[in-house]
């Protein structure tokens, strides 16, 4: 999903803040992570997914932005990328200008994310790789970055508040969050759990845990009470037999998040303000691939 996982700590008084990642699910993903970049293996579904987040986050912070860098749309811009895993999301933002950090807890991914950003010299400048959890790094990263992407990851955590207040303290006010997850309906499980996994092998059985699948209701909730906007929110759909995706009406399966940080002035205020909305479909119609 990153397929990464992050398990979360409550600070303690008197303790330092600590990353509890669990050692079963980590050996799962080490044994996968030497295939990243196999567009047809464990992790396909993923390559064709950045046919419509890449196209996404980029066109939405365009849409935001003055600035326009010609070749290198995003130049300028600071990209955390939580959950990283080989770097399949990382290296297109990287390419597209951004300066990316991306950080996983799963050693081996981060070795073949540096890898594989080492063939190509400009990537090898932009792209910076760090094996660690998000609450490892908000102290030397205090709202250090302009956008936080955090795709197929928030299934994986155990504690979503502690991931959602962590992603808050290191973007900047006004920095962008996207969140691609999955809901949690009963077609999530058949499609995404006993189809997907069991059957016809789309993603690694085991990977998900129908459990930790977050509703959007839940997602947007959280989110703004811990001070941020809800700009979109956008149906996303895999086709196994095409092996792409495409933006649909329909929540019920995937789906992305489009937040915005408040600025410095109106956070304490944030919780009596309605959401923003952005026209949804403008930003769906962006990110969809022809």
């Amino acid at each position: 999903s990153q397929l990464s996982l992050f398990r979360f700590t409550v600070k303690r008084p008197l303790s330092t803040l600590r990353s509890s990642v669990d050692s079963k699910e980590i050996k799962k993903f080490q044994l996968l992570a030497h295939k990243w970049w196999d567009e047809e293996g464990e992790y396909a579904a993923l390559h064709s997914m950045n046919d419509i987040r890449v196209p996404f986050i980029r066109d939405t912070l365009l849409s935001m932005s003055t600035n326009y860098h010609l070749g290198n749309p995003l130049s300028g811009i600071r990209i955390l990328d939580v959950g990283c895993g080989g770097g399949l999301l990382s290296e297109p933002l990287g390419r597209l200008g951004a300066s990316v950090t991306g950080i996983d807890p799963v050693e081996d991914n981060i070795r073949t994310a540096d890898r594989h950003k080492s063939f190509d010299p400009v990537l090898a400048k932009r792209i910076q790789y760090k094996c660690s959890s998000l609450e490892e790094i908000v102290e030397e990263s205090m709202e250090t970055f302009d956008v936080i992407v955090a795709s197929e990851v928030v299934e994986h955590v155990a504690d979503l508040e502690t991931f959602i207040k962590c992603c808050s303290q290191v973007l900047k006010p006004e920095g962008s969050l996207f969140i691609t997850t999955i809901n949690k309906t009963q077609l999530s499980y058949v499609l995404g759990i006993v189809i997907a996994e069991k059957i016809m092998g789309i993603v690694p059985e085991g990977t998900h845990e129908w459990e930790k699948f977050v509703p959007p209701e839940e997602l947007q909730r959280l989110l703004e009470s811990n001070g941020f906007s809800v700009r979109t929110v956008n149906g996303m759909l895999y086709n196994p037999l095409s092996r792409s995706w495409s933006w649909v009406q329909s929540k019920s399966l995937n789906y992305a998040v489009h937040a915005v940080k408040s600025g410095a002035r109106a956070q304490s205020h944030t919780s009596d303000t309605p959401p923003e909305r952005d026209t949804q479909q403008r930003s769906a119609t962006a990110g969809t691939v022809p």
